[in-house]
């Protein structure tokens, strides 16, 4: 505690309560990092109790994975479903949909987790948090592969493609822009979002000439590169 008596709150829906504890949750991670960000800390920041964060989630970890869920809907959930958006539009048009959303993901996630590995103790908690929810870094790369692998089974990419390399190259494309824009902090003139996923996508080899080229704009955009439909609700 700093010494500051906790605020009390007005009255509120389980879902606003649930709302606002992320947000908060969100600006405490960013503004602290992992390693420092408690429940406790969290709490006195949104004005709850540490019991009513844990009405709402089992633990740390759930909380900091809805969190991410919280404020990156379109990437999360998008790369869930996209195994079953396989053979639906355009290859290339799904894969730079997902590196755009990937950059930003990366962009504010590895600083908020990078203080972790300055605590041995605190990661290897972190580490087995995530997998008591079926949770982890890898389920990127496993999203992107399985999309690819279903591509692979319907033709739409090379046959002799190893979904899991693939992935590989396509993800860590998206957490090094991520963690070069997090660096820079604006200090450095990247390409816009969309060129940059448009030539990754391209360089992969995974869609053919014709439907790899690029068709965007010089100008940055966040919009997304395909409609994935209405999101679910994360919360």
């Amino acid at each position: 505690m700093d010494g500051e008596p906790r605020k009390r709150r007005p009255r509120s829906t389980a879902a606003q309560t649930r709302r606002h504890i992320l947000d908060t949750a969100a600006e405490v991670l960013d503004r602290l990092g992992m390693a420092r960000a408690t429940t406790k800390e969290i709490a006195r920041a949104s004005g709850y109790s540490e019991a009513t964060l844990y009405k709402h989630f089992t633990d740390k970890s759930e909380l900091i994975l809805e969190v991410m869920r919280h404020r990156f809907p379109p990437f999360v959930d998008d790369l869930a479903r996209m195994p079953e958006r396989a053979g639906q539009g355009s290859v290339r048009d799904n894969l730079v949909g997902l590196v755009t959303r990937a950059v930003p993901f990366f962009r504010h996630g590895a600083p908020m987790l990078g203080s972790l590995f300055a605590e041995p103790e605190l990661l290897r908690r972190h580490r087995e948090g995530m997998g008591r929810h079926g949770a982890g870094p890898l389920n990127v790369n496993r999203g992107f592969a399985a999309y690819l692998e279903a591509e692979r089974r319907l033709g739409r990419i090379p046959e002799d493609t190893d979904p899991e390399a693939s992935a590989a190259l396509l993800v860590g494309a998206c957490f090094q822009r991520g963690y070069f824009e997090a660096f820079s902090e604006g200090g450095e003139d990247f390409p816009p979002l969309e060129r940059f996923a448009a030539d990754v996508v391209a360089a992969s080899g995974l869609v053919s000439g014709s439907d790899s080229a690029p068709a965007v704009d010089s100008a940055p955009s966040s919009a997304p590169a395909f409609d994935a439909g209405a999101e679910s609700d994360p919360a």
